[in-house]
C-alpha cells in the first residue's frame, strides 16, 4: 500500500485492486460468496468484545466532538447490535444470488432466443457516516452481487468500521475470494472523499450515506454516478377515518424508536376531521414523551406545544423535534407533502380504502405506508437482509437499495447461424 499521506497514490492502489477483484467476483460462484458471509458473520460475533472496544473509543471520540444524542445513537454499539450485525450478514448469505438471474427471455421471428440476464455494476464506492454497521451492510451487499466495494467510513466511526472490515477479510480469506473485494480507506482524511468522487476509471457507483450535508456535497462534485437520498423527511398522516389506537402506536413509533434514522418521521399531518372527533391526544402523547412538537395554526394552542416557524416544514430534524400541522384532508395532506416532502417515506394511517388509494397514487414518494410506521423504511425490514441506503431517484434503484438492486442486466443472443436479411 502507498504511503498514507499520498492520498491519490493510495486511492489509485485501491481502486486498481478493486477493479481486479471486481473481475473475478462477477463469475464467483454463489457458493462461495455464501461461505465469505457467513465466514465473516461467525468473524464478527468471535470478536464482539474487540468491536466494541473499538467503538468506546470512537465514542470518546464523538463525545469530543460534540456530536448530539441522536447522532450518538447511530454510532454506538453493543451486544445486541453486534448481533444483528451478524443476522444481517447471515440474511444476505442466504438470500438468492442475484447474478446470473434471467430477468426476461424471449424468441424473436428471425430465430433468436434472448435473454436479459442480471450482471454486476463493477466497482461501488460507499461513504458514509456513523453509523458502523454500514459497514457490513454495504460489504455483504457487494459481495452478494458480485461487486467490488470500496467503503469509506465517517472519521467519527473509523475504529469501529476496521475492527468490522478485518472480520469482512477474514470471511473472503476463507473463502478464496480476493481480499481487495471489499476494501476500507485507512484514513480520516477527507481527501480521501474527493478522490473518490473523480475515480471514473476505477468506481462505477458512488453511494453516499448520511445526512444533507454529505449527500449534497457527493451530488455536487462527483463525476462518478450516484445512488442518493438527500433527506429523509418521512411524514405520518391521520387521516379522518384513522383508527385512533392505531394511530396512537404508529405516531410514536415513527418518531420516538430511533430519532436519528432516515425513516424517523419529522412532520405529522392531522386531519381537521380528525382531530375535531380525537381532540389533541396524537400531539399530547409525543409531549409526553418528551417530543418537542413545533405546531402550526390551532395546534400551537395545545399547552407545551412550541410554536412552528415556516423552515420547520420541510425539514429533517434527527432529534426529538416533529412538526405539526392540520389539513384539510387527503387531498390537503398529499399538497403539503409535495411541497415539503423528500420522496423519502411517508404513512396514511386510515380504515378507508379508496382514502388509502388515493394517498398511494398521488403520493410520489418511494416508499409508502398504510396504518405502518415509517421506521420500517429499511431494507432489513422488507426482507432484503440489509440495504446499502434508500434511494429516493427514479433511475435505475429506487427505494432501499439491497443487493439485486446492485445489479445491471446485459442481453445473450444465441441463434444457429442466423443472419439479419
Amino acid at each position: 500500500m502507498k504511503d498514507i499521506e499520498d492520498i491519490p497514490a493510495l486511492m489509485a492502489e485501491i481502486g486498481a485492486k478493486a477493479r481486479a477483484a471486481a473481475a473475478e467476483l462477477a463469475f464467483a460462484t454463489a457458493e462461495r460468496k455464501h461461505a465469505a458471509l457467513i465466514g465473516a458473520a461467525e468473524a464478527v460475533w468471535a470478536e464482539r468484545g474487540a468491536i466494541i472496544d473499538a467503538n468506546a473509543e470512537d465514542l470518546a471520540y464523538g463525545e469530543a466532538k460534540g456530536l448530539s444524542p441522536a447522532m450518538m445513537d447511530r454510532l454506538r454499539l453493543d451486544e445486541g447490535r453486534i448481533r444483528g450485525i451478524v443476522d444481517g450478514l447471515r440474511a444476505v448469505a442466504e438470500q438468492a444470488d442475484p447474478v446470473g438471474e434471467v430477468i426476461a427471455e424471449w424468441d424473436v421471428p428471425s430465430g433468436l432466443h434472448i435473454r436479459r440476464v442480471r450482471t454486476p455494476l463493477g466497482v461501488i464506492g460507499v461513504i458514509y457516516e456513523s453509523r458502523p454497521n454500514v459497514t457490513a451492510d454495504a460489504g455483504a451487499l457487494c459481495l452478494k452481487s458480485g461487486n467490488a466495494v470500496i467503503l469509506r467510513g465517517g472519521s467519527e466511526s473509523h475504529h469501529s468500521s476496521l475492527a468490522i472490515h478485518a472480520c469482512l477479510v477474514k470471511g473472503l480469506k476463507q473463502a478464496a475470494i480476493p481480499e481487495a473485494a471489499i476494501q476500507l480507506v485507512p484514513t480520516r482524511d477527507r481527501a480521501a472523499v474527493a478522490e473518490m468522487l473523480r475515480m471514473v476509471e476505477y468506481i462505477d457507483v458512488i453511494v453516499p450515506r448520511g445526512g444533507k450535508g454529505l449527500v449534497s456535497l457527493v451530488q455536487a462534485e462527483a463525476r462518478v454516478p450516484v445512488f442518493a437520498h438527500l433527506e429523509g423527511i418521512c411524514h405520518v398522516y391521520a387521516d379522518a377515518d384513522a383508527d385512533l389506537e392505531k394511530a396512537r402506536r404508529v405516531v410514536l413509533n415513527a418518531k420516538t424508536r430511533r430519532t436519528g434514522i432516515c425513516g424517523a418521521a419529522e412532520c405529522l399531518l392531522i386531519d381537521r376531521a380528525f382531530y375535531a372527533r380525537h381532540g389533541a391526544v396524537l400531539v399530547e402523547d409525543l409531549l409526553k414523551a418528551g417530543v418537542e412538537v413545533r405546531a402550526d395554526g390551532e395546534l400551537a394552542e395545545i399547552p407545551g406545544t412550541v410554536k412552528a416557524q415556516p423552515d420547520d416544514f420541510g425539514r429533517e430534524f434527527l432529534d426529538m423535534i416533529i412538526a405539526a400541522k392540520l389539513v384539510d384532508g387527503v387531498d390537503g395532506a398529499i399538497a403539503h407533502i409535495r411541497e415539503f416532502g423528500s420522496n423519502h417515506t411517508e404513512s396514511i394511517l386510515t380504515e378507508n380504502d379508496a382514502t388509502a388509494r388515493r394517498f398511494f397514487q398521488r403520493v410520489d414518494s418511494a416508499i409508502l405506508m398504510r396504518n405502518a410506521s415509517t421506521q420500517f423504511a429499511d431494507g432489513g425490514e422488507f426482507g432484503m437482509g440489509a440495504e446499502i441506503g434508500i434511494a429516493t431517484g427514479k433511475l435505475h434503484a429506487r427505494g432501499p437499495v439491497g443487493a439485486r438492486e446492485l445489479t445491471s442486466f446485459k442481453y445473450l443472443v444465441e441463434g444457429d447461424g442466423t443472419i439479419r436479411p
